[in-house]
């Protein structure tokens, strides 16, 4: 394919803008229709990037030709309808995390990109950190993962709770850390400044007799993006934000000499994550091949966040009984 990708972004918000500005900056793909429901939002953003503009996904699909690719950035309750629309006409997608709002929703979704023979990804971005794709290069054998992922109250993304907002981004991460079996969930949730939880902790066990500890909050003080992973007689540092990641190690002394720890950094080539996620995306459709995170991957983060929320109820239903 020698002509550019023909793309379309649907839902415009904080988010979807970022969309649209990176596709309209890729020499690989022109950025050519914006929907969303609020027409000025969409007459706004179509006009900045050059493109056309429209208020529903039926409107766009009756364009002639018709786009190749889109991004649905809308709220999660969207996802499962825009997607399946855009699928069933042959357009390949993109959809922000979560896949959508149930574990039913997901599978259907997989199932007509099968169907259809489309391309179906999934907008876990970290997945697409420089720092994060060294670190599973590096690391062979976690045993035990502590991660913080702590932000400030922010007014979008209420439909959901913490879990869905902010800790799948790290389930996604820990997946594919550890390739085995979530045996056993142990989580607590509170909702501070909205009805839903606004910051929870969870404990998950692993088959493979690895554990992983995170906590995400909306509502912190401050921003804080990390993971540690600890294994056999190593463990690995990862910033997130600052997309670094540094190994450290204890190495025997010679001659009867103090063991001295020794810190190594993992070489990381710095660059916006989302930039890579699209640019991922676009170099899947193009070759025919599954992006870096698919929908199998966005629908196993969206079943172990469900079973996190699930633990919650559970331990909010025994507090109160």
């Amino acid at each position: 394919m020698s002509q550019p990708l023909e793309v379309a972004v649907i839902g415009v918000g904080v988010l979807g803008e970022r969309h649209a500005r990176i596709y309209s900056e890729l020499e690989t793909c022109r950025l050519s229709a914006i929907v969303d429901v609020d027409e000025s939002r969409a007459n706004e953003v179509a006009r900045r990037y050059d493109c056309a503009a429209y208020t529903s996904v039926e409107a766009l699909l009756a364009t002639r030709p018709p786009v190749r690719a889109v991004s649905v950035a809308t709220p999660t309750r969207e996802h499962r309808n825009q997607s399946v629309q855009c699928l069933r006409a042959g357009i390949d997608v993109l959809v922000e995390k979560p896949i959508a709002s149930s574990r039913e929703e997901g599978s259907e979704m997989l199932s007509v990109a099968e169907e259809h023979g489309r391309i179906l990804g999934v907008g876990h971005t970290e997945r697409h950190n420089p720092a994060v794709e060294a670190l599973l290069r590096d690391v062979g054998s976690p045993r035990f993962l502590e991660i913080h992922r702590l932000g400030s109250f922010s007014p979008r993304s209420l439909d959901i709770d913490v879990v869905l907002d902010l800790m799948i981004h790290d389930l996604d991460v820990v997946a594919a850390l550890v390739p085995a079996e979530v045996v056993s969930i142990d989580a607590v949730g509170v909702p501070v400044l909205t009805p839903r939880v606004d910051i929870a902790n969870a404990r998950l066990r692993f088959s493979s007799g690895a554990v992983a500890n995170l906590t995400a909050s909306r509502v912190s003080q401050e921003k804080i993006r990390k993971l540690r992973v600890f294994e056999p007689h190593r463990y690995v540092s990862l910033d997130y934000m600052a997309q670094k990641a540094v190994s450290f190690h204890l190495e025997p002394g010679d001659k009867g000499a103090r063991p001295e720890i020794v810190r190594r950094e993992l070489s990381v080539e710095l660059e916006e994550p989302l930039r890579r996620e699209l640019k991922d995306f676009v170099g899947a459709v193009r070759e025919r091949r599954a992006p870096l995170v698919a929908g199998v991957d966005g629908l196993r983060a969206l079943d172990m966040s469900l079973r996190v929320i699930e633990s919650m109820d559970r331990q909010a239903a025994s507090g109160t009984s």
